[in-house]
């Protein structure tokens, strides 16, 4: 998410720290079932394989874990670097115990940071990055032929987000998601999620 349009400040004043918590752990529990062959696989971000996709996710992260800690995530590359095609479940492993100390303290939650899309409370910027993970870990799973069930409730949150802070189903270019999408009839809380942030998916349901 690098859009100044994108209004976080509009997220649900919720402590979003549980509901991340748990974001991570069901995205390191997808990491983990990546197979060689599967990083150069396409996912629903037209831009992104498989590979890429994990890389924003790890760098993403440690932008987050930046923010957290009070320094300048701006200045933290959005996707990482160096990571061997064997180190991904690592990586994120160690990032995301770093992300939930640096957001531990509850002065996080009402302390204005900044963001990619400009100045927010905590609670409003981590609730963005809820969004964010929850979003990309549909990715990946669609990505992997969906290994694991995920956590509807999550999505719920993160589709509540989303509607808040992109409430215009019609996106400009400078907006890092598509237009919205109609969702298909009967469609899963991921896929409602997936369809109003522009989502495809790369495989028939």
């Amino acid at each position: 998410m690098n859009a100044t349009n994108v209004n976080a400040t509009n997220a649900l004043p919720m402590d979003p720290r549980p509901l991340y918590a748990r974001a991570t752990e069901q995205a390191a529990a997808l990491i983990r079932t990546v197979r060689p062959e599967q990083l150069s696989g396409p996912t629903p971000c037209a831009e992104f394989d498989v590979r890429t996709l994990l890389s924003h996710v790890v760098g993403g992260s440690r932008r987050i874990a930046v923010v957290g800690e009070g320094g300048d995530g701006m200045a933290v590359h959005p996707f990482a670097d160096g990571v061997e095609d064997d180190g991904w479940a690592a990586a994120y492993d160690e990032v995301r115990e770093r992300v939930l100390k640096a957001w531990a303290s509850d002065e996080r939650m009402t302390a204005t940071v900044r963001v990619p899309w400009g100045e927010a409370p905590g609670h409003a910027a981590l609730s963005g990055y809820l969004m964010e993970l929850v979003t990309h870990t549909w990715d990946l799973s669609e990505s992997l032929g969906h290994p694991h069930a995920l956590d509807p409730e999550l999505a719920e949150a993160a589709l509540a987000t989303a509607r808040r802070v992109l409430p215009d189903p019609e996106r400009d270019s400078q907006t890092p998601f598509a237009s919205a999408r109609p969702a298909p009839e009967g469609a899963d809380p991921y896929r409602q999620l997936a369809a109003w942030l522009g989502r495809e998916p790369i495989r028939a349901a």
